[in-house]
């Protein structure tokens, strides 16, 4: 693998990466960082990635692993939060009571998601939010596919029981680059319907 092909990831990927890492850790200046050093790595071991390799998988695994770090490194977990899901700019009109809700209820689970332990949070914010299978995600966080899924259902669970009462149907029907009211594709539908 060349320059050339290494260049071709960076422009395929940065911006999901980074945009990962915006979430995860809620600080554009750490984000910044995190994403750099990501790259970095990845253009010192890429030479050595087999060509079947899942680029987008191993470039997660990196961003999860320099993101664990820092938040050991730093000891400031509560001041990283996960936002649970990116709005599209508002463009053209929507109901203004429909916005508030949604508003209100995308704030308190934002809340919630930055309190959950580390590997739900990041379990949650790679399923719901950058939609890996379960698998990648279980090489990312360095366990089995099904703890994987217990990790995003435990971080579900969670929301649903803080947010008792509040309207989730709406918060979790919103794609990460949808607007308000969008549906959940149906891989969603079934964790959706568990309830706590």
């Amino acid at each position: 693998m060349g320059d050339d092909a290494f260049e071709a990831i960076v422009a395929a990927h940065h911006g999901e990466i980074h945009r990962y890492l915006a979430r995860v850790t809620a600080r554009a200046s750490d984000a910044d960082d995190l994403s750099q050093e990501t790259f970095l790595r990845a253009f010192r071991a890429y030479r050595a990635l087999p060509g079947d390799a899942n680029v987008r998988a191993w470039l997660f695994a990196i961003a999860t692993n320099l993101f664990r770090n820092h938040v050991r490194s730093e000891k400031r977990r509560s001041t990283f939060q996960a936002a649970v899901l990116a709005v599209r700019s508002e463009a053209g009109a929507h109901d203004p009571e429909d916005e508030s809700v949604y508003r209100e209820t995308r704030t308190l689970v934002e809340a919630v998601v930055a309190e959950l332990p580390l590997k739900q949070r990041t379990a949650f914010v790679l399923r719901k939010i950058h939609e890996l299978d379960y698998e990648t995600i279980a090489r990312t966080l360095d366990c089995s596919a099904d703890s994987a899924r217990a990790h995003v259902f435990q971080a579900l669970r969670k929301i649903r029981h803080t947010l008792n009462g509040h309207d989730m149907a709406g918060m979790m029907a919103v794609r990460a680059a949808g607007p308000p009211g969008a549906e959940a594709p149906a891989s969603e539908a079934s964790e959706r319907e568990v309830t706590p």
